[in-house]
């Protein structure tokens, strides 16, 4: 496991947009560190790629559909998330390319965030864990469509209507990957992330996960990550700038 120290992320923005393959992929470990950004006056925006229409066995896809679009949209407002876009996305059959980027360049200039936050989309979790296809694409092509964004000549038919290219995304960072170096500080919001977490019961539920804790699973993240931050609780990010040199 790894111990070194991590160095604390730089927290001087206003903006950030969140990008995931799922409904509760941030609340499996970062919605505390939402929590926490919100509770400083900055805006996060949620942009969920698919609607996780396939991710509860029991239900077909369109009743899936619903109940997870309905409890993302609860979970974000818990840790101050007034704002989720989806964009309807094939749940479960992502693939990294052109099309995935420039359906996230378009959420990047509508929103023009300063830092766009996504998964981790390392091969793995840090062992002999496999990620999934979805987070891996979707991390790949978040960090590639937040540059992108500030090119007008690319996908250039999305700057109609007063839509400008935006070049004023400084770093992407994704959550939970193996190779983070950086990490916040969630003592104080931790319990608003669990919340955020328990908000997703029917997901919870239709994993089949017997005697699932979802405060004892985040702190197993939460205190090792912490530890290497000096606090006693964290949340991890491998930081990625945006800027030559850097």
């Amino acid at each position: 496991m790894e111990t070194s120290p991590l160095e604390p992320v730089d927290e001087s923005w206003d903006r950030a947009l969140v990008v995931v393959a799922h409904p509760d992929d941030v609340e499996f470990g970062a919605a505390a560190a939402i929590a926490r950004w919100t509770d400083q006056g900055k805006t996060v925006v949620y942009c969920m790629v698919t609607s996780g229409e396939a991710g509860i066995d029991a239900l077909s896809p369109d009743e899936c559909r619903e109940v997870r679009v309905a409890e993302q949209i609860a979970s974000g407002k818990v840790v101050g998330v007034e704002t989720v876009e989806f964009l309807g996305l094939p749940d479960g059959i992502l693939e990294y390319g052109v099309p995935l980027r420039r359906a996230i360049a378009a959420m990047v200039r509508k929103h023009r965030p300063e830092v766009v936050i996504t998964n981790n989309f390392r091969e793995t979790w840090g062992g002999r864990t496999p990620n999934q296809a979805d987070h891996v694409a979707v991390g790949r092509a978040s960090l590639d469509a937040a540059g992108d964004a500030g090119n007008r000549w690319v996908f250039p038919e999305q700057l109609v209507e007063g839509v400008e290219p935006w070049g004023g995304v400084t770093q992407v960072w994704a959550a939970g990957s193996p190779d983070s170096t950086h990490a916040v500080d969630t003592t104080a919001t931790f319990d608003r992330g669990v919340e955020s977490l328990l908000a997703h019961q029917a997901y919870i539920d239709g994993l089949g996960w017997e005697g699932f804790d979802p405060a004892e699973m985040l702190e197993g993240m939460s205190r090792p990550t912490g530890s290497r931050l000096g606090v006693t609780h964290a949340a991890a990010f491998e930081v990625f700038s945006m800027s030559w040199g850097d």
